[in-house]
């Protein structure tokens, strides 16, 4: 069995599940549309130049949270799943997963996305376990603070190796699959890197290591 690693946004999905989040907090008016959809474009345009500051990202992010109560959190994820996620998925994403599972592989998803959003979205798409970012939760209540590491840049290599440790599970002949220059360092970790629709500066470096790349749009 070989683990076969997936990054979430702009990988398996056409998008991006965070970014996206926040458009529909902007859209149903739980926000300050004006105000929000302008720092979540200022962040989302640093995570793409590989300069975000990931705890100042997260204190933005994980703070609509904080503000409503964990059952109306779910049902407002039920409707974002249904008009938003679901248009993202897309088929060859589909079918490169269901080749790893007809090969025997561990399929896992890592994600700097919290696992808030995240969570049903790998659940969908019917993977064996996810390491996301994890916001944390007092009482029920998210508190608008992190747990433990953001599975973010070498931070998901910290979270893979804390992963393989409690596991038991082998790199050999590994596989993780990404989009973005802020997983050049698990990408590297790997035995086979793919870039999957890379941006500019991903390209750019799995040209220059050989590595392959492909397209699931």
């Amino acid at each position: 069995m070989s683990l076969a690693i997936f990054d979430l946004d702009n990988t398996l999905l056409n998008g991006d599940s965070d970014h996206a989040w926040g458009e529909f907090l902007c859209d149903k008016g739980i926000v300050n549309a004006e105000l929000y959809r302008q720092a979540n474009d200022y962040f989302y345009q640093q995570y793409k130049a590989g300069t975000l500051d990931i705890y100042e990202f997260l204190e933005f992010a994980l703070k609509p949270l904080t503000e409503h109560e964990p059952a109306e959190l779910e049902q407002l994820h039920q409707e974002f799943m249904h008009t938003t996620v679901v248009p993202m998925m897309l088929d060859k994403a589909a079918t490169l997963l269901q080749k790893h599972r007809d090969q025997g592989d561990f399929l896992l998803i890592i994600t700097a996305t919290n696992r808030f959003v995240t969570g049903p979205i790998a659940a969908a798409l019917g993977v064996d376990d996810t390491l996301a970012t994890d916001p944390e939760q007092i009482d029920g209540r998210y508190t608008g603070k992190v747990a433990g590491t953001p599975c973010f840049q070498a931070g998901k290599v910290e979270r893979l190796n804390a992963w393989l440790e409690q596991t038991g599970h082998s790199m050999d002949n590994s596989y993780f699959y990404s989009d973005s220059i802020n997983d050049k360092p698990l990408l590297e970790r790997v035995s086979n890197p793919v870039a999957v629709d890379p941006d500019e500066l991903l390209r750019k470096t799995a040209e220059e290591n050989g590595w392959p790349i492909i397209s699931l749009r």
